[in-house]
């Protein structure tokens, strides 16, 4: 692929994706699957503007997969990692051991050959790293404990690919084929520094090579970065953390390591760097790109001729696939015993085939382990699967969670309530906490409803009074003081069960005066429909005080940046109330937002021109000062 056909490439992958995602993205369906749909259409069983180049593409798409798991590793600090070591080893090694042996038990069962059948289980015993990592982030589930666990057993299975590579060559069944290309982070890659060399041999180059990265994240980046970045050519920077991406990917390839995994490491070991943000900051756009070209790639290797010649078998097989491995992660996740709702999440994700299958299977037909009559449908059964797990989590978040997975919790016990208070709060984060703190601290009685029965154990060891249950339940409430109770304060990061509290408060506790808490300004419009009279931006306080506090440092005086604070929150107080009213009109509601938005900054600056000096200089303790020191001090 060069010249013109290059660019033609180019134009085609990125136009599908340009089409594709921000239309599956606004039908809420993410960019993965949008990705994986443009690739199913262009495809050589679609509109035919990609073939077998398609498979170069492949590789060279895969490098967004290594670059990733450095991102991934930035974020790890080496602390944080040890911590993870239990669930890495636990749950990932029980994950992987589980499924290669059920999954090798079926095959020989189905009259495969031992060998045949134990290389079927280890392969198809990974999980997809890209798919799976980027569709709990997009859903911002990374770092729930269902996520958490995936990513465990994520690292793990990349781990797992090195001992799997040196053991498929033993299991050939036929002639052998001679040592094959070795697996690099999905591409196909020679290993001349350690191909022939005996197995001890081989052992110390993968420890220096790993021995190597990390002394030089320790030792040598920070001076090489500190000296780039003294040329103040931001370029130059972005090229220097590419290099050190590929230039480690290159080494773990000639050590026939995984250079995901070695990426990942040197993340790690600069996790502590104070370059570590300008780093990410430089080669995140380069990892979402080749990500969906990745995505691309692999809804457009989908074989459907394949699949079309023998549509039940390759459906049922993919079906199993997905069954079996849903049944062994849930069972793990029991033994772990995590929460209903996190282990279905956890489960789901990881049920599919992994990216790394495409290169086992290649390889293990290579050495005359696996037959190609057999590879092929299963090549074609790990695609499938990989395209069906964003459709898998979006029914798990759309349709399970809301009727499956938090039955566990409401159907729970709720705790006995020994205390009535003129307040009552409903979720005590990072918000409500604030809010129970300063009325407490005035004498100011209220009765905490915290729905995260973990949160609920943290808050109790250091020692607050909280009370599991679940506020939109009336007759929790009518234990809980309600009918007694002044207030309602609703502090809960989340709009449709905040909604739903107003609605049973207003239907069963009217005389309750309700304070909401609103995510944002469509939140803050739903309430005031709603009829919530108390309704506060989460951010606006927060942003005011910044605001304040740079036009102090900016030289305005105190009074001066507390006024203009003032008015702004009360015009925009007015303004949502307003806004609210027409925001169905969009014509409308655009041309009073921005009249609105005029009207602000010309009263401010009517402000700023007319105010009083003398009042305003009481404002600042360098005022005072001179004032009470007096003319003995001039």
């Amino acid at each position: 692929m060069h010249g013109q056909g290059f660019f033609f490439q180019a134009f085609v992958y990125l136009s599908a994706a340009v089409i594709s995602v921000p239309i599956a993205k606004r039908l809420g369906l993410g960019s993965v699957i949008g990705y994986l749909l443009a690739g199913i259409v262009i495809g050589p069983f679609g509109l035919g503007l990609i073939g077998e180049e398609g498979q170069d593409v492949m590789h060279f798409a895969e490098f967004g997969v290594v670059i990733m798991l450095f991102l991934i590793g930035l974020e790890l600090r080496p602390s944080l990692l040890w911590r993870l070591r239990g669930p890495v080893l636990g749950i990932g090694g029980l994950q992987v051991a589980v499924t290669t042996a059920v999954i090798s038990a079926i095959a020989a069962a189905a009259g495969l050959a031992w060998q045949t059948a134990v290389a079927i289980g280890m392969i198809l015993a990974l999980s997809s790293t890209a798919i799976v990592l980027q569709t709990l982030s997009e859903k911002n589930q990374l770092g729930s404990d269902g996520g958490q666990r995936a990513f465990a057993v994520l690292l793990f299975q990349d781990i797992a690919v090195i001992p799997m590579l040196a053991i498929l060559p033993l299991l050939a069944t036929g002639a052998a084929a001679g040592l094959p290309h070795a697996a690099g982070g999905g591409a196909d890659h020679a290993a001349p520094w350690v191909e022939g060399l005996p197995a001890w041999a081989r052992a110390l180059a993968v420890l220096a090579a790993v021995a190597g990265i990390v002394l030089a994240g320790r030792f040598l980046t920070r001076p090489l970065f500190r000296f780039i970045a003294g040329s103040r050519l931001r370029e130059i920077f972005t090229a220097a953390a590419l290099l050190l991406v590929i230039g480690i990917a290159l080494l773990m390839a000639e050590v026939g390591l995984s250079p995901a995994l070695g990426t990942f490491l040197a993340g790690v070991v600069l996790a502590d760097s104070e370059y570590r943000h300008e780093i990410e900051a430089d080669i995140d756009p380069f990892k979402g790109l080749l990500l969906g070209v990745f995505f691309i790639a692999v809804g457009a290797s989908i074989d459907f001729a394949l699949i079309g010649s023998q549509p039940a078998r390759i459906a049922t097989l993919a079906g199993a696939l997905l069954l079996l491995k849903w049944i062994v992660l849930f069972g793990v996740g029991r033994i772990n015993r995590m929460g209903h709702d996190q282990n279905l999440l956890f489960s789901l994700a990881l049920a599919q085939g992994g990216e790394f299958g495409f290169v086992l299977f290649s390889f293990a037909t290579q050495n005359a382990v696996i037959p190609a009559a057999i590879a092929n449908p299963l090549i074609a059964v790990v695609a499938i699967t990989m395209a069906i797990t964003p459709f898998l989590l979006l029914i798990n978040e759309r349709l399970l969670q809301p009727r499956i997975g938090t039955r566990e919790r409401v159907e729970r016990e709720a705790d006995a309530i020994d205390e009535e208070n003129p307040v009552i709060i409903a979720g005590y984060g990072r918000f409500g906490s604030i809010v129970g703190r300063l009325l407490r601290a005035n004498g100011v009685g209220a009765t905490v409803l915290e729905y995260d029965s973990d949160h609920v154990e943290l808050l109790r060891k250091l020692g607050l009074k909280v009370f599991y249950g679940d506020a939109a339940r009336h007759d929790l409430l009518r234990i809980a003081g309600a009918e007694k109770a002044r207030l309602i304060v609703l502090a809960i990061d989340d709009p449709e069960r905040v909604m739903g509290m107003v609605e049973t408060v207003k239907k069963h506790f009217p005389q309750l005066t309700i304070l909401a808490r609103a995510r944002g300004r469509l939140h803050a419009y739903e309430l005031l429909e709603a009829g919530v009279d108390h309704v506060y931006l989460e951010t606006l306080e927060t942003s005011l005080r910044v605001g304040i506090d740079a036009l102090r440092l900016l030289g305005f005086r105190a009074y001066q940046a507390h006024r203009a604070s003032r008015t702004f929150h009360r015009h925009e107080d007015e303004s949502v109330r307003e806004l609210a009213q027409m925001r169905h009109d969009r014509q409308k509601y655009l041309t009073v937002a921005r009249q609105r938005i005029q009207d602000l900054e010309q009263l401010l600056l009517a402000e700023l021109e007319d105010h009083d000096e003398s009042r305003d200089a009481g404002w600042d303790t360098e005022s005072l000062r001179e004032e009470f020191a007096g003319p003995s001090e001039s």
